[in-house]
């Protein structure tokens, strides 16, 4: 099947770039002190060399002292690091590229391996990591609203630095996923609460807040997830019709493009039809949305952090949902971060080419 429909432009507000392919965010834990360095506004170029469409950063914490639980993770404020981020974006842009940076606060983390840990304790809205395990406190009222503010603060930095776009990060049992499962959330004032619905209030305040700093016509995404790692078979929404209460009120918010996040793409999301959860985020909200999962690769991300290797892998069925009209753009990680040129040879039909992933590609800045 043609590749064709993958590298038609895509525009919408500040977004406007040369494919439909995303490079998804990938943690790297190569930014010491939280300050990316030219080693990580390199890697980045490379992909915009590449043809990558849209480049999302890896995850990149905001101003509170708990958000992170890893000093190597890049920040979002601080002189030195924004410093960083400016060289990022421009080097991406001279490269032809587009990127928006994936602003993150962890919530309660385990504690890293190797013993760091903040200077605070983690924070969420119940001091809970999974059901299971309380790692952190309660977040009052109060550091939710300055919480907010500096998911806002983020968002405005990133438009002042020339970014196209930015991202929040609402998966993956990170701190706005964590308000929405009532695994993690067991406040029992306005932040909490028994359906979806009302555990949607926290995220769809940091977008109001981010829309509110950024103007109208700045593109904002959000990554959401059904499942947990803590939790694989996790579904936030159990029914198209708790998809709709959980996505309603982010869209409502300001939200233009729902990043749906999911570990193989081809996998139905509820039964009795086809659809993804890109596909479903699309037909319930009409919002653009992209998909993401295994996506040219074999195994899931997952098992690649088992040591798990993968295999490229044909990308007909992505392109036959893509026709059909069930999502608009392409998350791709694995194997962007395994071979800067993916797109280019994708494009260019040399398949032949196409690398695999294994674990060793964590380990680096892959170059070439």
């Amino acid at each position: 099947m043609s590749t064709d429909i993958l590298f038609r432009p895509f525009s919408l507000k500040s977004l406007n770039i040369k494919n439909r392919i995303v490079m998804a965010p990938m943690t790297r834990s190569f930014s010491p002190n939280g300050v990316p360095g030219d080693n990580v506004a390199e890697y980045y170029q490379k992909r915009a060399e590449g043809d990558v469409g849209l480049i999302l950063s890896e995850g990149t914490v905001i101003d509170r002292v708990s958000s992170s639980n890893d000093p190597n993770i890049p920040h979002f404020y601080g002189e030195q690091s924004l410093a960083g981020w400016q060289k990022v974006i421009n080097n991406v842009h001279a490269a032809g590229g587009s990127m928006a940076p994936q602003i993150w606060h962890m919530g309660v983390m385990y504690n890293h391996q190797s013993g760091w840990v903040p200077s605070q304790p983690f924070e969420g809205p119940s001091g809970l990591n999974n059901p299971e395990l309380k790692n952190g406190v309660a977040m009052t009222e109060k550091d939710i609203e300055d919480t907010i503010i500096a998911y806002g603060k983020a968002a405005a930095d990133a438009k002042r630095l020339g970014f196209d776009s930015v991202e929040l990060h609402g998966a993956h049992g990170y701190l706005i996923d964590q308000f929405f499962w009532e695994g993690t959330n067991q406040r029992t004032d306005g932040y909490g609460g028994k359906t979806l619905a009302e555990r949607t209030r926290f995220g769809a305040e940091v977008i109001k807040e981010v829309r509110r700093q950024v103007g109208e016509d700045f593109a904002l995404i959000i990554r959401l997830s059904q499942f947990k790692p803590s939790a694989y078979d996790t579904k936030l929404a159990k029914n198209p019709e708790e998809m709709e209460a959980w996505l309603s009120p982010l869209v409502d918010a300001g939200v233009d493009i729902l990043h749906c996040s999911q570990r193989r793409f081809w996998e139905p999301e509820f039964e009795g039809s086809d659809l993804n959860f890109a596909g479903w985020a699309k037909k319930i909200t009409g919002k653009t949305t992209i998909t993401v999962g295994s996506v040219g690769l074999s195994g899931d991300f997952f098992g690649a952090f088992k040591g798990e290797a993968s295999e490229a892998t044909s990308l007909d069925e992505l392109t036959r949902r893509m026709e059909r009209g069930d999502f608009d753009l392409v998350g791709v990680g694995r194997p962007l971060l395994a071979d800067p040129s993916w797109v280019k040879k994708i494009h260019e039909g040399r398949t032949n080419e196409l690398k695999g992933f294994t674990t060793a590609a964590l380990q680096e800045l892959v170059l070439d």
